[in-house]
């Protein structure tokens, strides 16, 4: 094998191959949403991977390239670094579902201006969406998705060994239909809060136009709010169910992802 001279003897094989195998690792822990949130610092991810890809080496007869240096090993880095991606980011759209529902029933309640900083991206979100956002990790790592995401990660070197070939059409086209299935569930999550919204909105500016005399930003914008609030109590159980239902399919997701063969193809 040909592999760069480093000046560690015989180790350097087997450094070479540890990061070789991080590079998927790294990539589902970069895009993943736990696990790569700001406030996990970088040192704590790669030494995470580099756990990982020990147990893997221990488990798995992965191989290293030939040559470190050829195009078919860039060529294959690249490809770990899409599957790992891949992996990841069918979590991150579990995770945006929520985000995208507080959205809209912020802005329906008149507290659209009600914004914190996000743990997860580190810019300003929506306060109704972060608080379902929180509701969803909860329910995640309360099912144990978290480990059985980590399980799949580890269990893809099994199924598409390093360097294998990958049928990334049928993976991507996999990805697109959890994409629609997630904005469908964030539709599902705001559209009752959202009708009880849109029935005060109309009590109150059929009071309005009953009362001139009333100040319908005095009287519109309490309802709103206190209607969207006692709306999201009284879906709570309702949210949960969704959310369950939305980490479960997330995790399955990324199961048919790393399933062999053209198995669940469109």
């Amino acid at each position: 094998m040909i592999f760069p001279e480093l000046g560690i003897g015989a180790l350097q094989g087997q450094l070479w191959l540890l990061l070789f195998v991080m590079v998927r690792i790294g990539a589902a822990l970069l895009a993943a949403p736990l696990f790569g949130i700001k406030a996990v610092p970088v040192q704590v991810r790669v030494i995470f991977a580099a756990a990982l890809a020990v147990f893997i080496l221990n488990w798995l007869p992965v191989r290293a390239p030939q040559d470190m240096l050829a195009m078919e090993t860039l060529v294959a880095l690249v490809g770990e670094a899409v599957i790992g991606l891949m992996l990841g980011f069918t979590l991150q759209l579990a995770f945006a579902a929520p985000l995208l529902a507080g959205e809209q029933i912020a802005g329906g309640m008149g507290m659209a201006i009600a914004t914190a900083v996000d743990p997860n991206t580190g810019s300003q979100s929506g306060a109704v969406g972060q608080m379902l956002g929180i509701m969803l990790t909860l329910i995640f790592l309360a099912i144990g998705g978290h480990l059985l995401w980590l399980r799949l990660v580890v269990e893809s070197y099994a199924l598409f060994p390093p360097g294998s070939e990958w049928d990334l059409g049928v993976r991507a086209w996999r990805v697109t239909s959890f994409a629609s299935q997630a904005f469908a569930t964030a539709l599902v999550i705001a559209l009752p809060i959202t009708l009880v919204l849109l029935l005060v909105q109309l009590v109150t500016g059929v009071i309005s136009r009953s009362a001139p005399s009333l100040n319908l930003f005095a009287l519109g914008l309490p309802a709103s709010v206190l209607a969207g609030l006692v709306a999201l109590i009284a879906s709570t159980p309702l949210l949960t169910d969704q959310f369950v239902t939305l980490a479960e399919s997330a995790i399955g997701q990324v199961g048919a992802i790393v399933l062999p063969g053209d198995a669940g193809s469109p």
